[in-house]
Formats: structure tokens, sequence, C-alpha cells
């Protein structure tokens, strides 16, 4: 089901669309935002000088520093009486990014939600469990408000209590499950491992995943724990741009459809900040029209990834990013090789013996790089197998060497005795002072 209109825009008016309300923004944050107004001033720009879709490559970027520079509330366009909703970031690094919204922004971002549920399969007869940590973290009650939006039951269970996540499902007869892929996984072993078969035991059939990426080899992996018949989604948003809504994958599986009225993406090359042409892959970049509390011009998500105009068979024209490769700051620096962690994970991912919980250790070792990959056997038995353990080990070695260009330590361990996380996942441990 197609939610809303703007979504079969042919590309012209889409274009049209984008244009009058980036006039309209760009002149809007230059007034209210004085961090912004600052920047345009030394990047010698004014709003008038905005009069095609291409003049936005005239605006300088906001970056995460901004926000920290101005926190709290230093990058908001309104004052705090004209909010009726604050979020914010869970500021693992340093104080937390804080995002409001108004009245305007809160209904916007929910029926952009909305959208993303329907792409993935959802409708009004669904009910739907989310398995996303309810607080300030924007997944949660963004997903809730969307799903109510278009009809469907929700049941807010947050993360954790497995066996309460079980029961619901089994007595309820939940049919879609809201949660992180790391989380839906963790959850589908506690399913079996209590005796349920999910296929004739439970109703579930849809996933929509986010709050951290979805390889395809995790999305098969879903459907082995799950069920032939689970159909899963990812979809991608940050408290910075709204929450989850700016962008979700259809039934196509052809890449996430950007909700394109609300949203202009752009992608650069993270090192020059230089624009790349279409179908190049690099740091998605994206700017927010119309909204009120927090308007953003060219934000770096630090996201990598690559965008699709090709028409979708889905039906949909807006413009589609492809799964996320991983984050600029995510990406590590081995023995000057760079590594990123899905690519880590789509090589185990690929071997039968080893389940896909998985963690990544960094030492220097007299002065050398050191990468440990542990990972969890699906079959204890093999651990009192020195051969099979040895084989397995060179195996795996041999397959990371052929896609990463390096050697690694495989760290064969016993099964679920790695950390299972109930939001996004913690899967390096850097021990480097520097990190490179």
């Amino acid at each position: 089901m197609i939610w809303s209109k703007e979504e079969t825009l042919p590309r012209g008016q889409m274009e049209q669309l984008q244009l009058g309300k980036l006039k309209e923004s760009v002149r809007y944050i230059y007034d209210r935002v004085a961090p912004y107004r600052a920047k345009m001033d030394a990047a010698g720009v004014k709003p008038e000088d905005i009069r095609e879709l291409s003049d936005l490559q005239k605006l300088p970027y906001t970056v995460k520093a901004d926000f920290r520079d101005n926190y709290p509330m230093g990058m908001f366009a309104v004052a705090p009486g004209e909010l009726v909703r604050f979020h914010a970031s869970s500021g693992t690094t340093g104080k937390p990014t804080v995002v409001g919204y108004t009245r305007k922004d809160l209904d916007v971002w929910l029926d952009n939600v909305a959208r993303i549920a329907c792409m993935g399969g959802a409708s009004k007869d669904d009910i739907a469990q989310i398995s996303f940590g309810y607080g300030t973290f924007t997944g949660a009650l963004g997903l809730h408000g969307g799903l109510e939006r278009i009809g469907a039951s929700v049941i807010p269970m947050s993360s954790g209590n497995s066996k309460k996540q079980m029961l619901f499902m089994q007595d309820i007869g939940t049919t879609l499950l809201v949660a992180t892929p790391s989380y839906a996984l963790h959850l589908g072993e506690e399913v079996r491992e209590a005796g349920l078969d999910p296929e004739k035991d439970l109703k579930l059939r849809i996933g929509l995943f986010g709050g951290e990426g979805m390889t395809e080899p995790m999305r098969a992996e879903m459907q082995k724990i799950w069920g032939k018949g689970f159909f899963c989604t990812q979809n991608y948003g940050m408290s910075e741009l709204c929450g989850p809504g700016v962008s979700g994958e259809c039934e196509a599986l052809t890449g996430m459809h950007v909700n394109e009225d609300w949203f202009i993406p752009e992608i650069i090359d993270p090192a020059t900040g230089q624009v790349l042409p279409e179908g190049q892959s690099g740091e998605l970049v994206i700017t927010c029209l119309g909204k009120e509390a927090l308007p953003l011009m060219r934000y770096r998500t630090g996201d990598l990834t690559k965008l699709d105009y090709a028409p979708c068979p889905c039906g949909r024209t807006t413009v589609r990013m492809a799964n996320l490769f991983g984050r600029a700051d995510d990406m590590l620096v081995i023995r000057g090789v760079n590594v990123f962690p899905t690519q880590i994970e789509e090589v185990l991912l690929g071997v039968p013996e080893i389940g896909p919980h998985y963690h990544i250790t960094v030492e220097r070792i007299e002065y050398l790089d050191m990468m440990t990959i542990a990972v969890e056997l699906i079959d204890d038995r093999l651990l009192d197998s020195y051969g099979q353990l040895d084989e397995l080990e060179k195996r795996i070695q041999k397959r990371m060497h052929d896609v990463l260009g390096l050697a690694t330590k495989i760290k064969l361990v016993a099964p679920h005795s790695l950390q299972r996380f109930e939001g996004k996942a913690k899967r390096v441990t850097d021990l480097r002072k520097d990190g490179l």
C-alpha cells in the first residue's frame, strides 16, 4: 500500500516541490538560527542566492559538533513554549543531542513513519509489538505513532524481558515486530530455545527494523530463525533529522525510499566534502524541508551509502538509498587497511557452523595492530574436537583474508557466551589509544 501521493510524483514535480520548500527553509533558518546564519555569512551566501536546486551546494554543512557547541537548544528555531516534545540521542560519546518538535513537526514526522510502515507491508490489521526501548530515543515513539496512524494495534513492550515478549506474541497474536536487527535475532533464538516453532506457534509475519544497519546475510539469518514466511525490511532515520521516517525499504527490496518531499539527500566524498555523481558511494548528507523546531541544512550523517533514481517496481518514484555500507567514523584502519564491521559480518554469516553474534577487539601489540574476532559456535560439541576447531578457524581466517586483505585472529566461543544487546549492538572494542 502507498500511503501518500507524494511518493509517486514525477521527478519534475518533485523537484519543483523541493525547490519551493528549500527556498522557504533557507530563509527560515537564516532568520531564526544564529549559529547557522553565522556559517552562511562566513560562506558568503544569502537566502536569495538559492534560485535552483543545484544552489543547495552553496550552503555550508551542519555537523554533529554544531549540536555540542550549542547545547542544549542553540540550534532551535523556536522558543521552548512552542514545543510539544523533546527527544535526545544517547550521548554515549559526550553530551546528548537534544531535538524538539512543534505540533506540526510531530504531525509530519508520524505521517512519514506511516509511509515507512506501509512500504514494509504493514496494514491496519496488524498487531505491532514495539521492542525498542522507550524514552528519549526516537525509535519507539516514532514507530508507535506511525503504526497507530495507519490503524494498526500497538503493544508498547519496550526492549528486554524476552519471556514476556514471547508470552504476548503467543497470547495476543503479534503479527509485526519492531526492533533492532540484533535484538530480533536474539529474541528469535530465545523463542526457539523455549521450544516454540515461530511458523507454527506464532502469527508473526513482518519485521520493521531500524536503529542499526541490516546486511543481506543478516536478513537471510532472520528467515532461518523466524521462518521462511517472515518478511523483514529496514528503515532509516536519526534524531537530528526527525527520528525514523527519513527512508525505508518497500516490499520490492530495492533500497530504502527517501521521503523526498521532506528530505533532500546528497552523497559526498567524506574526505573532501565534494558532492559525488549519482550512483557513486560516499557519505549521506540530508537537508530537511519544512521543519519548524530544528531546521537542518546539509547535515552530514556520517553514514555511507549511494543513491538510485531509477524507477522502482513498487510504483514509488522517490530516490532510493542503498543499505548502509557502514559509518565513516566506524571505519577501522588496521595496518593501513580500511575495515568496516559490515564486511566482517557478511563473511561470518556465510559460515554455517557459527551464529550471527560476534565481537571485534583491536589492540596494538609490540607496535603491530591485531584484530581478534570472537564468534559463537552453533554446536558446542565442536569445542571437544581440536581438529575440527582448528579447521574451522583456518577456514574463517582465509575467508577474512580474501575479503579484507589482512590476517585476523579468530576466537571461537561457546553458544550464547557473547553479550546480547537490547538496543544498538556494540560490536567493536578498540584498545588502541588513537584508534588508528
